[in-house]
């Protein structure tokens, strides 16, 4: 007996081990990313750029979400951020699903894992929920509920990763994004983003892949077919993009850390839009729900669920139908759950060669005085279930 529960921890640490090494480079390049674009574009210039809930601000909530970190718990403290400071509550929210589900680190990691469909799915699918979001608070978003929300904003409860959404390292001299971004401060900034970016969501990641694996070694393929209805395409396809974002409700995992276990879903079973919105629901989890209720009060937080999984499960439904409308669905259901020995491949040398770019970030983050700055970071996180006040304003020029 305890040779066999060994052996199936083995096989799920296994698994975790195989899918973190397939996507370490995609993380430390997206990672990067984020923060060359966050060192270049400034908080206070977000908030100018969102006054209302007009197609072009829901563009600009749109680019800006797609260039920002992928952290749910950041995305969702920094929309606060900006609406206390005057941003349209619509936009905000806009900006908050873009930020986690329209990042470029999601899409690579997606098509490593799962193909290139999804990714386009993810791209797809997010647009258009967006846009149905946008369309559900136009029709039942009373002036009343902001009215509410903004009052309860302004108290300033501290919900998670506070001290991330409030640092504002981005460089402000004159000069093009390219100068900006290759200056020594813009060298710093990025490098500070990329670090604070990692500490904030490392445990969901490592979460999400420990699940994976445990759900991809200990839950035999006949349960996920008959909990999916696979045998009836139809009702499959209604069920899917349903239950999809009730099991993201359940499994606590945000952002990046839930596509090891959407993979998992993917050869179980599951529909193309299930596993989208699924993927999509990482803004509802049940530590998300609580954090709005400290938010915007328990009748917007209400009100942002029953918007956010009828646009979550709309998306996927639409999604999967045009995909497969396409017939750009993969037919084969074999999404990268593996158990992995490290071999000199293409992924090998590309992690090699992102571990030495992480390792020279890492190290200027430490050279300009980053570490008391995550300190202060971690105490904002420690400190969140005690309201207080939001976090200060950090810069490390």
């Amino acid at each position: 007996m305890e040779g066999s529960i060994l052996e199936g921890l083995l096989e799920a640490l296994s698994m975790a081990f195989g899918m973190t090494w397939e996507i370490l480079w995609a993380l430390i390049l997206g990672f990067t990313l984020s923060g060359l674009v966050q060192a270049v574009v400034t908080k206070s210039e977000m908030t100018r750029l969102l006054p209302d809930d007009s197609p072009r601000s829901i563009g600009i909530a749109c680019g800006l979400g797609t260039a920002s970190s992928s952290c749910s718990y950041a995305a969702v403290a920094l929309a606060r951020s900006i609406f206390r400071k005057g941003a349209d509550f619509t936009a905000a929210m806009v900006f908050e699903f873009a930020s986690t589900n329209l990042v470029i680190e999601l899409g690579i990691i997606m098509a490593i894992l799962l193909g290139w469909q999804f990714t386009l799915g993810e791209y797809v699918g997010g647009t258009l929920m967006i846009v149905i979001l946008w369309a559900l608070f136009r029709l039942f978003l009373t002036p009343r509920l902001v009215e509410a929300a903004k009052r309860q904003a302004e108290r300033g409860l501290v919900g998670s990763m506070e001290g991330h959404a409030e640092m504002d390292m981005s460089v402000k001299e004159e000069g093009s994004l390219v100068q900006r971004a290759t200056s020594p401060e813009g060298f710093t900034s990025i490098s500070h983003y990329f670090v604070m970016d990692w500490a904030s969501i490392w445990k969901d990641i490592v979460v999400g892949l420990l699940l994976a694996g445990a759900l991809a070694a200990w839950v035999p393929y006949s349960f996920w077919q008959s909990f999916f209805l696979v045998d009836q395409p139809t009702l499959s396809t209604l069920w899917g993009v349903l239950v999809g974002p009730l099991i993201a409700v359940l499994s606590f995992v945000c952002s990046i850390g839930n596509v090891p276990l959407a993979a998992v879903l993917w050869n179980g079973g599951m529909n193309f839009g299930g596993v989208m919105a699924f993927i999509f629901a990482d803004l509802i989890v049940l530590p998300i729900l609580n954090i709005y209720r400290k938010y915007y009060g328990g009748k917007v937080s209400l009100f942002l669920f029953a918007t956010f999984y009828i646009a979550m499960a709309s998306a996927g439904l639409v999604t999967d139908l045009v995909f497969n409308a396409l017939g750009l669905v993969p037919s084969h259901r074999n999404a990268t759950v593996l158990e992995t020995s490290i071999q000199l491949n293409y992924t090998t040398v590309l992690n090699i060669i992102f571990l030495v770019l992480a390792a020279v970030l890492v190290w200027r983050f430490v050279k300009t005085g980053g570490v008391p700055m995550l300190k202060m970071m971690g105490e904002t996180a420690d400190h969140s279930d005690h309201g207080g006040h939001e976090g200060h304003q950090h810069h490390s020029h």
